[in-house]
């Protein structure tokens, strides 16, 4: 019986260590992928794309329909854009941003 249980708390005591260490590799691998993952920033009618050189800017109404296709050539782009007032879905990579132009 003393056997059993000196055997299940360091069973429990090894497997407490091994979930701190692999949530420790984990904290620190998604600092790199932070620094570096594609972003969309609107403000007024202007749009800045971060980290996406080489991608395309799609932009598409609400209904689905593709209204724009712009080259991203460049680690951070403003684009301003020229749409009629409305709602429509920026996407680059595999970021979505919802805007409201007025």
């Amino acid at each position: 019986m003393m056997k059993k249980t000196l055997l299940l708390a360091l069973a429990a005591f090894l497997f407490n260590s091994m979930t701190g260490m692999c949530q420790a590799q984990a904290e620190t691998s998604g600092i790199g992928v932070e620094a570096t993952a594609t972003s969309i920033v609107i403000k007024a009618r202007a749009v800045t794309i971060c980290n996406a050189e080489g991608a395309v800017l799609e932009i598409f109404s609400l209904t689905g329909t593709k209204v724009a296709t712009i080259g991203i050539d460049s680690k951070e782009k403003t684009i301003n854009l020229s749409l009629k007032k409305g709602c429509y879905i920026l996407k680059v990579n595999n970021v979505v941003r919802k805007v409201s132009l007025h």
